[in-house]
């Protein structure tokens, strides 16, 4: 990984909501909706969000359905972005927030909060 994506990884890393969407992706794979929900951010921001992850390689997403999924992806990004992530999923276990997360990853249903007629 040259400089710039490194740089990528790092600025990534720098904003706590991307750091608790690490998070709450380390609970399962989410979509937009499930996200938004959780942080209780406007739709727009959470898609700027997991575009600055998806451009580090730390995230992807995958078409599930009518739904784009959002998963951790360590391999993607190299060496740089495993270490990272695998050095992120021993932090913050005692942060409020991040436990509040991780429930609600846990029990978040997009059957139900994004409805029928929802995009994904």
């Amino acid at each position: 990984m040259n400089l710039d994506g490194t740089a990528r990884v790092f600025k990534a890393l720098a904003e706590p909501h991307r750091l608790r969407i690490l998070k709450m992706l380390e609970v399962r794979p989410l979509c937009v909706c499930e996200i938004t929900d959780i942080l209780g951010l406007a739709t727009s921001t959470v898609s700027r969000h997991l575009a600055v992850l998806r451009e580090a390689g730390l995230i992807s997403d995958e078409k599930d359905g009518k739904w784009v999924e959002y998963r951790l992806r360590p391999e993607a990004g190299g060496d740089l972005t495993a270490r990272v992530l695998d050095l992120l999923q021993d932090r913050l276990p005692d942060d409020d927030r991040v436990a509040a997360d991780a429930r609600r990853a846990e029990a978040a249903d997009r059957n139900l909060l994004c409805g029928p007629h929802q995009p994904a």
